[in-house]
């Protein structure tokens, strides 16, 4: 069924043959602790600028109310992190968050240079960070970021022409240019048109708390700049992987697998629901409804998102969720909960194609130090663009396969 199928696994080890056939390369996933970790990083940078800008009382009242949804001592917590942001004290305790997300690695030019990036079926482009590079990390954090040097690879070609692509959380920028791209050892993609990134300042602490060097885009050419075609395609036209179908299995807390070439029956159960694309840009597709208790959306529709950690949709369509199940919207806009409240949480359905996929309330919730986020996030995007994210916390339940080919993607039950 698989033919010559490749599966990257998501954690950072050597390829390894198996006895199907199959070529295994392992990719990380970042934990709970990460996520929370660059929330609170972010709720403090925040809070400095408030300080700084003198806001007004009613701003730091939530900035307190937000704090105090958390600690078993809200009001030392509030009084710490107030310190922190002042610099009076470096006694930071940052009880943890950064974004769930999945990487792994490819390697780029003759000889490789090795990059981890995020497997991102949101955007199309591939980019990485250049030498030289400004806003692209520090080495103190997570030994910094690998950077691409053209004068090092003797398979380099010149493009030049201007690259910036704007993604949720910040933009990049930089120039294209033209190299070998590697996957798992065995899939070698020649002549890739990608973008040297010369700033990622946009992208802010996320990036920069992040593990991960670049992107590597899964969508379609609509969505790409510059005329790029994805490495995917690419590979396709290049006759180096087998099928134009990829798939995902996402670990819950632990590493995952992406398969090139195919789909791996031995990661699901049951049978296959195929769902064709509404438009092939994004992995978009209609969602009849989306309901929680008794709240639910009606009509809408969502793309199917491994770049996106969480589950988005409209803010006054979640503001309605979160009421519902108790949730609190801090003044970062992010949502929590006490704790204590995490086993009353009711489960999200999604009804598509006229089927229910559930994800169940006990994981809508990111549990880490003390901590509680709710796992669904405010994002208003004008029509015609996609009004819902399903992000990994949705891909964690369902075994799910991106068909290039015929423009569908395929959910099934997990057994990973």
């Amino acid at each position: 069924m698989l033919f010559r199928s490749i599966v990257l696994a998501l954690s950072l080890a050597s390829a390894q043959a198996a006895d199907d056939g199959l070529v295994r390369m392992k990719l990380k996933k970042r934990s709970a602790h990460e996520m929370v970790a660059d929330h609170l990083k972010r709720e403090n940078d925040a809070l400095r600028l408030a300080l700084e800008n003198g806001s007004a009382p009613e701003v730091m009242d939530m900035a307190k109310k937000s704090v105090m949804l958390r600690g078993s001592n809200p009001e030392e917590d509030f009084e710490e992190q107030v310190q922190v942001a002042e610099g009076a004290s470096e006694n930071i305790i940052i009880k943890d968050y950064s974004n769930a997300q999945y990487y792994g690695e490819v390697m780029i030019g003759t000889p490789p240079q090795k990059f981890t990036v995020i497997f991102d079926t949101g955007s199309s482009n591939l980019w990485v960070p250049k030498t030289k590079c400004k806003n692209c990390g520090y080495w103190f954090i997570h030994g910094g970021k690998s950077k691409y040097d053209e004068s090092k690879s003797s398979s380099f070609k010149k493009d030049g022409s201007d690259f910036k692509i704007q993604y949720g959380s910040g933009s990049v920028k930089g120039f294209f240019s033209r190299d070998e791209i590697t996957l798992a050892k065995d899939i070698v993609v020649k002549d890739q048109k990608f973008a040297e990134v010369a700033n990622a300042g946009g992208l802010g602490v996320g990036y920069v708390m992040g593990q991960f060097d670049g992107i590597l885009g899964l969508g379609f050419e609509k969505l790409s700049l510059g005329g790029a075609n994805t490495v995917f395609k690419n590979a396709i036209d290049q006759k180096v992987v087998s099928q134009p179908v990829f798939s995902f299995a996402l670990g819950d807390n632990k590493d995952g697998e992406l398969t090139l070439g195919g789909y791996d029956d031995s990661k699901f159960k049951g049978e296959i629901t195929w769902v064709n694309l509404s438009e092939a840009n994004y992995w978009r597709i209609n969602i009849e409804n989306i309901s929680v208790g008794s709240v639910s959306s009606g009509a809408t529709n969502g793309i199917v998102d491994s770049g996106t950690s969480l589950i988005t949709g409209p803010s006054a369509k979640i503001a309605h969720i979160a009421h519902s199940v108790g949730a609190k919207r801090d003044f970062m806009g992010q949502y929590h909960f006490p704790c204590s409240k995490v086993g009353d949480v009711p489960d999200l359905e999604f009804t598509i194609d006229g089927k229910a996929w559930t994800v169940p309330g006990e994981d809508l919730v990111i549990q880490a130090g003390g901590t509680c986020l709710f796992a669904l996030m405010a994002m208003d995007m004008p029509p015609p663009a996609p009004q819902w994210i399903l992000g990994d916390v949705f891909m964690r339940q369902y075994y799910t396969i991106f068909d290039y080919g015929n423009e569908r993607v395929g959910f099934a039950e997990t057994n990973y």
